[in-house]
């Protein structure tokens, strides 16, 4: 069975029977035609993003219901197309994402049932640190402590392996003199 949400704009000044009327003459083409409704919420009057027929404002409604073939929602958007009261309307099918979501679910739940717990690493001892030496009194400023490790020495840059050390002479000699 597939699912869809219709989501239309009726116009803000519809009366509430106007509305209510509308709803159920829906309600009553999808259980006619052996669907289900499975949720109609009325959000409301709402401002708009944009205008649409000259109004900045419209009341929202939402119905879900679940049908088997596809004449159904073709019935609902042409009775949407030739009503004065909707605006705006989309169908959306909604069990597509329903069923890549539970397929994802189940690969996530899957994914942790093979992977195993991880265990409590046994505690290590704490290793505290050595007490700081205290600094040379001999040592004058910019000298270091005795203690200090000393620098290492600048490494020599190293040549590339293969080349010799002795190069060619290759191009134009010039004249010294």
């Amino acid at each position: 069975m597939r699912i869809y949400e219709e989501l239309f704009i009726l116009r803000p000044d519809a009366p509430e029977e106007e509305v209510d009327a509308y709803i159920e003459q829906l309600k009553a083409l999808i259980t006619s035609s052996k669907g289900s409704v499975d949720k109609v919420e009325k959000m409301g009057v709402r401002r708009l993003a944009y205008r649409v027929e000259k109004r900045n404002e419209g009341f929202y409604v939402l119905i879900q219901f679940s049908t088997d073939g596809t004449g159904l929602v073709k019935e609902i958007e042409r009775r949407m197309r030739v009503t004065d009261q909707v605006m705006k309307w989309i169908t959306v099918r909604i069990d597509e994402d329903l069923k890549r979501l539970e397929k994802r679910k189940a690969q996530r739940e899957k994914r942790a049932r093979r992977k195993p717990q991880p265990q409590a690493a046994p505690a290590a001892p704490a290793v505290l640190p050595a007490p700081a030496m205290p600094a040379d009194p001999a040592a004058g400023p910019g000298h270091p402590p005795a203690h200090a490790p000393a620098r290492p020495a600048p490494a020599a840059p190293r040549e590339p392996a293969g080349e010799a050390h002795t190069a060619e002479v290759v191009g134009k000699e010039t004249q010294h003199g």
